[in-house]
């Protein structure tokens, strides 16, 4: 056995100062590592031996990255060139949209344990038009108040339910080229400019670090006209008057969920075919189907998950979520989670804090006036109202996940150290 680190991410300054004391930059690239593990199916050498020709010969390794990703179709040997993305100054609204590539890691500056300052953005679309002076009046009065409540007692985790979406952010980004070259074209293809302008920001850092991994970032039909189809299909054919939801409905589920799981463990530690599995189901006891889900759970520690057999079980779920709650949720990338606009007649999440003391009528007269305005601006254009809404605000959302995600959301946001909505 021989185990070798190949690589490791480090700081870009320290790259920077390896190239400027380098005689030969041209190998300071994770092509040479995607090319030298694209070659491993088909070439018999060791894999450190063939890093060690594509570091020499980097051109001819470009080479071999695009004929295998983008002629042959081999695009996962683009996930072998990782990048670490420092996104600053973007607004929350806008890393709703950053934040959903599933494989990708992301870590966001909190508005749960940093008291905010007046930073905000006022988008392209807003800037010279007749709302620019109501978007600022009304984000100040957001401001003001979530800075009068963090002075009088309301925690900053709760006083930010009245900043709004275009206060900046920023998030800490990990992503391989694949993903990042998808990320690209989506953007490219998105209906606010400011993903648009952050798509382009993240292109022109990456694209003479690894020209040989991404090439189609231009946005598809697919990505481009899909949606806005299906929309004004809707709008023509589907006339339904707006109407309120459960917080929470459970929509769909495995009817037979219990058996799925235990015929998936029985088949993994048997010889057993799934058909023959399910059949003696029907003649165990519920109280021997217990012992065994039991049994499949009992050495869990606080740092473990379900076994993956409890990913045959699955639950669809309507959820109407404020936007500081639907920030969790949609960090658990492993469930599929679609989403409405942000509607402000879904009503409002106030916390008790604010309640407590003595802040209510304040937070509704500001909650209000940042509706109002919403909807002065969405008869211009609906993309960029909803920057003006606050994180006490709601959208509608469904969310798909098995039994082992739901597992982990349950541990991950109803422990003690979680974001109480």
């Amino acid at each position: 056995m021989k185990i070798t680190v190949a690589g490791y991410n480090i700081d870009s300054e320290i790259i920077n100062f390896i190239k400027a004391s380098s005689p030969d930059q041209s190998d300071i690239t994770p092509e040479v590592i995607s090319a030298a593990y694209a070659r491993i199916s088909r070439d018999p050498r060791p894999v450190d031996e063939l890093r060690k020709i594509a570091r020499g010969e980097v051109e001819k390794a470009r080479k071999s990255n695009q004929n295998i990703i983008f002629k042959m179709g081999h695009s996962s040997v683009a996930e072998h060139a990782i990048f670490n993305l420092d996104i600053l100054d973007v607004s929350r609204l806008a890393l709703e949209e950053v934040e959903k590539f599933r494989l990708a890691s992301y870590t966001e500056k909190s508005q749960r344990y940093q008291t905010l300052t007046d930073n905000f953005l006022i988008p392209n679309e807003i800037k010279g038009s007749p709302f620019e002076s109501l978007f600022i009046k009304t984000i100040k009065k957001q401001n003001s108040l979530y800075q009068k409540m963090a002075a009088g007692n309301v925690p900053p985790e709760d006083a930010r339910y009245i900043t709004s979406l275009a206060t900046l952010g920023q998030v800490g980004m990990t992503v391989n080229a694949r993903t990042l070259e998808l990320l690209l074209r989506r953007f490219a293809a998105h209906p606010i400019l400011e993903v648009q302008e952050i798509g382009k920001a993240i292109y022109s850092k990456i694209t003479g670090i690894a020209p040989s991994l991404i090439k189609y970032t231009h946005p598809t039909p697919l990505d481009q006209e899909t949606y806005p189809a299906i929309r004004k299909w809707v709008e023509e054919n589907f006339k339904i008057e707006s109407h309120l939801s459960e917080d929470v409905s459970l929509i769909d589920y495995d009817k037979d969920s219990d058996n799925k799981i235990i015929a998936a463990l029985i088949h993994t530690t048997s010889d057993a075919g799934h058909k023959e599995i399910m059949q003696k189901l029907t003649f165990f006891s519920s109280h021997k189907k217990e012992e065994l889900l039991k049994l499949a759970l009992k050495n869990m520690e606080l740092y473990d998950r379900p076994l993956r057999e409890f990913e045959f079980s699955d639950f669809t779920f309507e959820v109407v979520i404020s936007s500081a709650a639907f920030g969790q949720l949609k960090r658990h990338r492993m469930a599929t989670i679609t989403a409405q606009d942000y509607d402000p007649t879904l009503g409002l999440t106030i916390p008790q804090t604010v309640i407590d003391n003595g802040f209510e009528k304040e937070f509704l007269s500001v909650a209000q006036e940042s509706a109002d305005a919403h909807n002065e601006m969405k008869k211009a254009e609906k993309w960029m109202a909803s920057y003006i809404l606050t994180n006490a605000h709601k959208k509608r959302i469904l969310i798909k996940c098995n039994a082992r995600e739901l597992y982990h959301i349950s541990r991950l946001r109803e422990d003690a150290h979680a974001q109480w909505d």
